[in-house]
């Protein structure tokens, strides 16, 4: 691995102890390792047999006048940085039933990435770059389940990072726009682009291959993942895709900066009514100056991603919109972009939990299925061929075909038209002492992704070790080869349309590659949302 620090003098270790307040307190028996990149020198932790850093700004801090701009490149610092600990995750109200709990304070000061790497020196590995979900509004990259300690184990350099959420990361108002300060609204997606960019520029230092990486995200970390394929300033900075649950369609919606309706008003119209809350008026700089004063507190305004659920009052403006098409980080929704081919042409692992989320309301059967138009009777035979099934049964399932599994299938349709291998999943595995007959829940997977069962689930069965080994070394081979099959496991053959094959992650641990035993309910889903 390139420019360790390994020996320094004990003359060296007290010039460094005496530095600013922005490196690490250096003891006179300075700890290994030690690592450079291009800002500055960083002192990590050793564990085992892999190299851990912690904490590393790949942005100044979003704060001030830098609240609502472009991630702002980091200053060279003197010294040793410490990087044995995570930074603040991005400001946000957490809530009790996260999947995936925090595990540092949140704080509006957040752009930091984190890095395992095995410690072998010898030759470059591939790199994973993890993106969280959340909504777009909660999340980070702190929880323990997110640890990449058995991906560096493994061998692959594995990185994380926070981006900015909620109001911090995707808001806009006529002020910003007249501001003139470049890129609006999706500020936590140029986080994303900037800390990839930050990847190629610094993770050879790691022992990582800039030319090896591949970016993998969940929930709206998959959302992420499309946005980064068709964005330019993305392109070149990843050459594979793991999406996990992150839909293919139009995840976010389409709202745009500066035009809407009063059913989906503009993202700056939403800014508007989020600052005449706060008793901020008027769209020149002195309003602008306001909102960048205003507390962090008050910019989270006690929200999360549970209000996303809760009923809205009559006459309640919105204060939240999330990504917006904007023009220049955000060309289109993803099912445009994919049937244009506009899209970044690398193999890709997509997929989706069996018991996904959707959201959906009808009152009976018969407004169910008359949501399919003229692809009715398809979905009634699809869905409920006896006429047995129970209303509530049915609306999940169609919910969960439309929002997440058929736009899984789609995206590994339209990547294997471009001539991408798609690597299609539905992961079913559900840990041993909380199964209740369900199958698996939204964000169920990734422990499971990422061999951290033991911490998701202490009481972890023998059963459980074994699905997390099952999958994880199908992602690791896919992250190493771009293909993620190795000679031990079951054959996972790319996507083929004449086939509707699927690798199925079963509740008995195992993989089975077979025709998709829903083909008939995605491809009613497809007419119907391709008709309209």
């Amino acid at each position: 691995m390139k420019n360790y620090l390994f020996a320094l003098s004990a003359a060296t270790a007290v010039m460094l102890s005496a530095c600013g307040s922005n490196t690490a307190k250096v003891s006179e028996t300075m700890r290994e390792p030690y690592i450079t990149v291009k800002n500055g020198s960083l002192q990590g932790v050793k564990d085992d047999s892999i190299l851990v850093f912690k904490g590393i700004p790949y942005a100044q801090p979003p704060v001030g006048e830098n609240r609502w701009r472009a991630p702002q490149p980091v200053s060279n610092w003197q010294g040793i940085k410490d990087a044995t600990d995570y930074g603040n995750d991005c400001a946000q109200k957490p809530f009790p039933s996260d999947a995936a709990p925090l595990g540092k304070e949140p704080a509006e000061d957040c752009l930091y990435a984190n890095v395992w790497a095995p410690q072998k020196e010898e030759g470059k590995h591939p790199v994973v770059v993890w993106i969280h979900g959340g909504g777009y509004i909660n999340g980070g990259a702190s929880p323990a389940t997110y640890d990449g300690s058995e991906f560096a184990r493994a061998g692959v350099v594995f990185v994380s990072f926070n981006y900015r959420l909620g109001r911090f990361g995707f808001f806009a108002h006529p002020a910003l726009s007249a501001a003139n300060e470049g890129p609006l609204g999706n500020y936590g997606y140029q986080d994303q682009i900037a800390a990839m960019k930050w990847v190629q520029e610094n993770i050879e230092a790691f022992g990582g291959d800039k030319n090896q990486v591949t970016v993998m995200g969940e929930s709206a970390g998959g959302g992420s993942v499309h946005n980064l394929l068709q964005t330019p300033s993305a392109q070149g900075t990843f050459h594979r895709a793991i999406i996990m649950s992150g839909g293919g369609r139009t995840l976010a919606g389409k709202r745009y900066l500066d035009k809407g309706t009063n059913t989906h008003p503009s993202l700056e119209q939403i800014g508007i009514n989020f600052a005449e809350k706060h008793g901020i008026k008027g769209t020149d700089e002195k309003a602008l100056t306001a909102l960048r004063s205003l507390p962090a507190d008050d910019i989270v305004d006690g929200f999360n991603l549970m209000d996303l659920f809760s009923p809205k009052k009559d006459g309640e403006l919105p204060t939240f919109g999330g990504p917006v098409n904007d023009g220049e980080i955000v060309l289109g929704d993803p099912q445009t972009m994919m049937k244009q081919g506009q899209v970044a042409k690398v193999p890709v692992m997509v997929g989706a939990t069996s018991q996904d989320i959707g959201f959906a309301s009808y009152p009976d059967k018969e407004a169910l299925f008359a949501s399919f138009g003229k692809f009715a009777e398809d979905a009634k035979q699809a869905y409920d061929p006896t006429g047995k099934a129970d209303l509530k049964t049915l609306i999940t399932n169609v919910a969960q075909d439309r929002y997440m599994q058929e736009p899984s299938r789609f995206v590994a349709q339209q990547m294997t038209r471009m001539g991408q291998n798609a690597y299609l999943y539905r992961y079913d595995y559900v840990a041993e002492n909380i199964r209740d007959g369900q199958g698996a829940l939204h964000a169920s997977e990734i422990p499971f992704f990422f061999k951290t069962e033991n911490v998701k689930y202490p009481d972890a069965t023998q059963q459980d070790r074994a699905a997390a080994d099952l999958v994880f070394h199908y992602v690791v081979n896919f992250i190493k080869n771009g293909d993620p099959n190795r000679p031990d496991q079951p054959e996972w053959k790319p996507y083929d349309d004449k086939q509707d094959n699927i690798m199925m992650f079963t509740m008995n641990a195992t993989a089975l590659h077979e025709q998709d035993p829903w083909v008939k309910r995605l491809n009613a889903v497809q007419k119907a949302t391709e008709a309209n």
